[in-house]
């Protein structure tokens, strides 16, 4: 039988998250680091991380020294 310790997540208070799995914006971080993205600033940074993530990685994905795979 496998058990595991469950640990608060740590953070501070003011810093606001998205949750992933719950599609939920939360101040301090309430659920685990592998089901958020932040921190973010403000509730409303928070409220547009997908757009925030969905843009950067548009850019990576168009910058030739990110998206080089290997190449030299």
């Amino acid at each position: 039988m496998k058990f595991r310790l469950w640990r608060k997540p740590e953070g501070r208070a003011g810093e606001w998250y998205y949750c992933i799995k719950h599609g939920t914006v939360e101040e301090g971080p309430e659920c685990s680091a592998r089901d958020r993205l932040g921190p973010y600033a403000t509730r409303q940074e928070a409220a547009n991380a997908l757009e925030t993530a969905r843009t950067r990685n548009q850019s990576w994905e168009n910058d030739p020294k990110w998206n080089d795979r290997g190449r030299r």
